[in-house]
């Protein structure tokens, strides 16, 4: 019997059962690939981090540290590379170019081995003569008129000045790493890298400052710099404590020898901040689909709940015992999730192979978390519903199949209007001062996200959806559909709106189903174009132009000015002076532009400036020569009013010394293409240039109307043969910046719930309106052997069609675009800098109403071909 049954259910009831196997296959799959996106995301991030670090730690040596304890020490934890580099202050350097001398400021001589650049290739980067021997960085070089094979003098501190011969000249990229202090107290310690710096050969550096260490031992020290080899956890917040300890231990082993720079979790610790946002991604973006995809199951079950009840009511008239007809409800519950899950799993591989990344797995505990709420949802949408018809109905009263339901408990309470209140409550506390979705602070170990704002959106999604609901089920018991009922029924309208008053507990089923498949998929649709969009402008602002050549001050790219402007395809070309200016001790930014000229390469965004917009903001530029934008970041610190006078000290070409310069403090910039995050200046280049003796602009932003590669390829032919120049294009800059959230890449996120977004709602339209019209089918079997024509039979149809479908799907879209500006406010984070406005994917839109529709007609057609059966079949299988 139990084979027959289950037999029987296939053959006679197939869209029950494979309806719930394809809700749970929905959620299976969905699920388990949400898990590998956030595994995945979560473990590039820590990679890319160690990575991104040039130097894992910088071990400083105490003046009396035994070196072979410390480097035992260091070498237990597991090391790939270990170098002893060499710290010294000097007075100054001075050289002798051109007929005149050229003399510095205090700068820094280190001394490294002729293995460093090999072991910390992200911490010199050659750009004239060789690799080797005495290295000048690029400031110094232009500070001093230096080239390759000049004779530099460094001042020593307490000893007479030696000479050194250049061998090349370099970039150090990591400067702010390179000469941090190391043990300094935060706020204490310099707040720039030093301007002047010269790079010897380990023992002509020991030969040189072993002496000056006796005459003053504070001004020279050595550091170990350490790449560790320690296998870390793919967790960041896991990796950053991981890290920690690791150095902790080694200071505890060296007893006061050594103190740890630790470089590598200084990097985590910013990256933890990044990986809670991809959990809060995951949370706002994917658990909704989750739960819809549950719900669609829920939905699906219920839609045939009346059958099974009937079912269950006719086995147990026949002689079978409770334990009996729970069996046959555990076969159909087994069969379900069997089903489920191979078809979740086989649709998470596909997905995994077509939406996800290609480093991707489903090989993780997410998908074992997957089945296993595969299987419990089974067994709640079949096992658990025939259990409380056994145990709280007669048989008598589950054969009966007309009867008026009182209203939904969540009606009589207001849910709906409860829900609203407090996503608006919580919607008003996000946009009051401080909010932070994300709570990481500097150095404590346990970074975390403020889970209860996603309350907001979740509860303006189920709020919004079941007062439309309401609203629908007003609007069908006051038959308020009639006017727009004559379209498709005619004459037949007002009877055609007496049925859906009759059926509109079970339509409203459908139409929430539908309501919130498309507020889910609209909201998502909208925050990954506005995402995307972003993404375009984050990179605008880090590259400063679709295609930016940055040269240095001896060798401004503007020199090439005329030859860019001419390559084929750029439509605009616009210089940008890139100084450095002193604001009290703290060396700065400070950015030089042609305000009347400079949007014609570049974009900018209102928000990046305070209180006024773009267009206002270089309208204060233009309004005087000494006019100065400043960053938020030093107006807190130094407590400044528009309006304020600045004195700031700028370097004159002519004796390369730095001389002060007056300025007026006009507005508040928070970025501005090409800038840092914290601090910097933004000035007019013609003033600049004029108080400085030096007017070539160090950068050239393109504004390309063609191909990018092509130009950014034509563009580095042209400076090839300028020192120390590079080209960077944008699709490269937002290709990196994409690929870790702030820095979390939501691309194949994007793929991936965009495709169940349109198979839910496909789904909720369809598959349910489906087995609710079979669900009745005997109703228009009725009618149809009583003589109803077609095309009267297809107004019932299309009637309730047009209430799940097209109600459902105009209340979605409105809670969709709510949801969606709520989710741009939560997430505001994730956006640098914020949207001015959401995208809307129309293409996109489009097809999901496409989805819909087809899915409807499909639903209507099967329920008019079922309902075309002989009379008797259809009584007997009823």
């Amino acid at each position: 019997m139990t084979l027959a049954w289950l037999r029987g259910l296939l053959t006679r009831r197939p869209w029950r059962v494979w309806g719930a196997a394809t809700g749970v296959a929905l959620t299976v799959a969905f699920l388990a690939c949400l898990g590998a996106f956030l595994t995945r995301s979560t473990a590039t991030m820590t990679q890319r981090a160690v990575e991104g670090v040039a130097v894992d730690w910088q071990v400083l040596l105490a003046p009396n540290a035994d070196l072979g304890a410390v480097k035992g020490a260091i070498q237990a934890v597991g090391v790939k590379a270990l170098e002893r580099v060499g710290y010294a202050d000097v007075a100054g350097f001075s050289a002798r170019t051109g007929g005149t001398v050229q003399t510095t400021g205090a700068g820094r001589v280190l001394g490294i081995s002729s293995t460093y650049a090999l072991h910390f290739p992200k911490e010199i980067r050659p750009l004239v003569g060789g690799a080797q021997g005495v290295l000048l960085a690029q400031q110094t070089a232009a500070n001093l008129h230096a080239a390759v094979g000049d004779t530099v003098f460094i001042h020593r501190l307490g000893l007479p000045p030696v000479s050194v011969r250049v061998a090349g000249i370099v970039d150090l990229p990591e400067a702010d790493s390179l000469f941090q202090a190391v043990g300094a107290p935060k706020g204490l310690a310099p707040q720039a890298p030093p301007d002047n710096v010269l790079l010897l050969p380990a023992a002509q550096w020991h030969a040189l400052f072993d002496l000056q260490r006796a005459v003053r031992p504070d001004s020279v020290r050595e550091q170990f710099h350490v790449r560790l080899s320690t296998s870390l956890s793919k967790d960041p917040e896991a990796a950053y404590v991981q890290v920690q300890r690791l150095a902790k231990h080694t200071e505890v082993k060296v007893a006061g020898g050594a103190v740890i720079g630790n470089n590598l979790a200084a990097r985590l610790d910013g990256v933890r901040a990044d990986a809670l946002y991809a959990q809060a991604l995951f949370l706002f973006l994917g658990v909704p689909g989750v739960i819809l995809a549950a719900l669609l199951t829920l939905g699906v079950a219920g839609a045939s709940g009346g059958e099974r009840r009937r079912e269950a009511a006719l086995l147990r008239m026949r002689g079978a015992g409770v334990r009996r007809v729970l069996g046959l409800a555990s076969l159909e519950a087994g069969w379900v999730a069997f089903v489920g899950l191979l078809g979740g799993l086989a649709l998470a591989w596909l997905a995994e192979r077509v939406a996800l990344p290609s480093d991707s797995s489903l090989r993780s505990v997410w998908t074992l978390l997957a089945g296993a709420f595969g299987v419990l949802l089974a067994v709640s949408v079949v096992l658990v519903p025939t259990l409380l018809a056994l145990r709280n109905q007669t048989v008598n009263a589950a054969r009966q199949k007309v009867g008026r339901a009182s209203a939904p408990l969540w009606q009589r309470l207001y849910l709906d209007l409860g829900l609203l209140a407090l996503s608006g409550a919580l919607f008003w506390r996000s946009t009051a001062g401080g909010y932070q979705l994300v709570l990481a602070p500097e150095g404590v170990a346990k970074a975390s996200v403020q889970y209860e704002s996603f309350i907001a959106p979740l509860a303006l999604w189920v709020g919004a959806t079941l007062l439309a609901v309401r609203l629908l089920d007003w609007a069908l018991g006051r038959r308020s559909l009639t006017p727009i009922l004559r379209s498709l029924a005619g004459n037949l309208a007002p009877s055609v709106a007496a049925t859906l008053e009759r059926q509109r507990s079970l339509l409203s089923r459908g139409a929430v189903l539908a309501a919130l498949a498309v507020a889910f998929a609209v909201s998502t649709s909208i925050f990954n174009a506005t995402y995307g969009g972003q993404s375009r402008v984050d990179a605008l602002l880090t590259n400063g132009a679709d295609v930016t050549v940055t040269g240095t001050a001896a060798h401004p790219a503007e020199s090439r000015l005329s030859a860019l402007r001419a390559i084929p395809g750029v439509a605009a070309a616009q210089p940008l002076q890139h100084r450095f200016a002193y604001v009290g001790n703290d060396l700065q930014d400070l950015f030089g532009v042609d305000p009347a000229h400079l949007t014609e390469a570049t974009r900018l965004v209102d928000a990046y400036f305070r209180g006024v917009t773009a267009q206002q903001a270089l309208q204060l530029l233009r309004s005087r020569p000494d006019a100065l934008l400043v960053s938020q970041e030093t107006v807190n610190d130094y407590q400044l009013k528009v309006g304020d006078p600045l004195r700031l000290r700028l370097l004159d070409a002519r004796d390369h010394q730095y001389h002060v310069v007056p300025f007026t403090f006009v507005g508040v910039v928070r970025e501005f293409p090409t800038a840092p995050k914290d601090s910097f200046l933004v000035a007019n280049a013609d003033y600049v240039a004029a108080q400085t003796h030096a007017s070539a602009a160090e950068v050239v932003l393109l504004r390309v109307n063609g191909n990018r590669t092509e130009v950014a390829s034509w563009a580095a032919q042209i400076v090839r043969d300028l020192p120390g120049a590079t080209v960077s294009e944008l699709g490269a800059v937002q290709q990196r910046i994409a690929s870790s959230l702030t820095a979390v890449n939501v691309a194949g996120l994007s793929r991936l719930e965009l495709s169940f977004a349109a198979l839910l709602l496909a789904a909720a339209t369809g598959l349910v309106l489906l087995l609710g019209l079979t669900e009745r089918r005997r109703n228009f079997t009725v009618l149809s052997a009583l003589g109803a024509k077609p095309k009267q039979l297809a107004a019932f149809l299309w009637g309730e069609g047009l209430v799940v479908a097209g109600a459902g799907s105009l209340a979605g879209l409105l809670i969709g675009l709510g949801v969606a500006q709520l989710l741009v406010k939560l997430l505001n984070g994730v956006f640098d800098p914020a949207p001015e406005r959401l995208a809307i994917p129309w293409g996109y839109l489009a097809a999901l109403a496409l989805a819909a529709f087809l899915s409807t007609v499909l639903a209507v057609n099967a329920a008019r071909a079922a309902s075309g059966k002989s009379l008797t079949e259809v009584l007997r299988s009823a």
